[in-house]
């Protein structure tokens, strides 16, 4: 069955985009929910509409976000303090959370932890390089600088 997406569906499309999917699926799932409806010969304007519509939204959030990623990159270095041992190795880790909470406190920027892309938990004293994933091509690149406390 051919539909037309009314809203961002994952591995189908972004609204105005027409997809042939299975008639269960549609029927059963994505026309109840509202995030679809029959391509029809009428319906074809409209998904043109839909398409520029979600194009001028995505392009206004990314310009947000944007702005947002520039103050952040402004702020420089994020201090986080952490114990640690005589050799610098941490008694724990610094986590994703944790950083979210310095960014927060340190830039006035509020991110989700979620947003934080760490390889691995951090767990040595020193500089690190941490991507925030903000927006779809908006990472900016973080230095955060872990220091003992006390």
């Amino acid at each position: 069955m051919k539909v037309i997406i009314q809203k961002p569906v994952d591995k189908l499309g972004n609204p105005g985009d027409i997809a042939d999917v299975a008639d269960g699926y549609a029927r059963n799932y994505l026309i109840p929910r509202g995030l679809v409806i029959r391509a029809e010969k009428g319906a074809v304007k409209h998904a043109e509409s839909l398409k520029r519509a979600h194009g001028a939204r995505v392009s206004k959030q990314k310009g947000e976000y944007e702005a947002v990623a520039s103050r952040l990159i402004q702020v420089g270095v994020i201090r986080v303090e952490a114990r640690a041992g005589d050799e610098g190795k941490l008694f724990g880790s610094v986590t994703a959370a944790d950083i979210a909470d310095a960014v927060g406190s340190q830039s006035g920027v509020q991110i989700d932890k979620k947003d934080v892309h760490l390889d691995e938990p951090i767990r040595s004293v020193g500089t690190h390089e941490v991507r925030v994933r903000l927006f779809h091509e908006v990472e900016p690149v973080l230095t955060v600088e872990v220091v003992a406390q006390g």
